[in-house]
């Protein structure tokens, strides 16, 4: 497909998505789609390219709402897999297809470091955690130059390990 289509589609789907978001969500959510679907736009086999851009949109929202726990009525912001659904008018196990799908292609789960909101950031059970030769343990039992690299590395969103082998 030509890029200018996939712009094009990927803008429908990003509009419809902000309307939601503004309606039944929050900018967060929004911004994280936004991210999301321009991510699935770069992708050599862009999914979106076929298919209704509002069951796009439900999926979209529907694939961050699962691994962010939208869908839990503790949830701030909370709705339903049905709310999605009415407002987009899809249909339950399409837009749960296209999710799923959508989180199988990048690989998507709970505490996503790329796409999680900033309370499951906050509520992350690993966030104090570091593989050492690959063993889990806790960043306080680092050495402090450690801790306070491991820190730095987290905060600006990646990742770390060491090893202590040569």
């Amino acid at each position: 497909m030509e890029k200018e289509k996939v712009i094009e589609r990927q803008r429908e789907i990003i509009q419809l998505i902000k309307h939601f978001c503004n309606e039944k969500l929050n900018e967060e959510y929004a911004v994280l789609a936004e991210k999301l679907v321009c991510k699935l736009g770069r992708k050599r086999n862009v999914p979106f390219v076929t298919g209704q851009t509002a069951i796009w949109a439900a999926a979209v929202i529907h694939a961050l709402g699962t691994i962010n726990f939208l869908f839990d009525k503790s949830s701030k912001p909370y709705t339903s897999i049905d709310d999605i659904n009415d407002f987009f008018g899809t249909k339950k196990s399409t837009t749960g297809n296209k999710s799923k799908e959508i989180r199988n292609l990048l690989k998507l789960s709970y505490w996503d470091s790329e796409f999680s909101t900033k309370r499951m950031v906050n509520n992350n059970p690993f966030a104090n955690f570091v593989m050492v030769d690959g063993l889990m343990m806790s960043v306080n039992e680092l050495p402090e130059e450690y801790q306070e690299i491991v820190r730095q590395v987290k905060d600006d969103g990646g990742s770390i390990s060491f090893s202590t082998k040569k």
